[in-house]
């Protein structure tokens, strides 16, 4: 499983684009969101650069 610290995700809104952006990349992933705690695990046979370029199109910042 990856994990990623997402900035400027709010909402279920922000969740939800995430969760299309990367299942884009590969349809079967699985994604877990922590608005309060901004963070983002991800269950995916995807490379995790693909994954994290996949949140960063739908527009929000990954924190190394």
């Amino acid at each position: 499983m990856m994990s990623f610290q997402v900035e400027g995700m709010s909402c279920n809104h922000c969740v939800a684009a995430i969760t299309r952006s990367v299942q884009q990349v590969d349809p079967s992933a699985r994604v877990h969101a922590d608005v309060a705690a901004k963070s983002v695990q991800v269950e995916s046979t995807a490379a995790e650069p693909s994954v994290r370029a996949a949140i960063e199109s739908a527009g929000y910042t990954v924190k190394s």
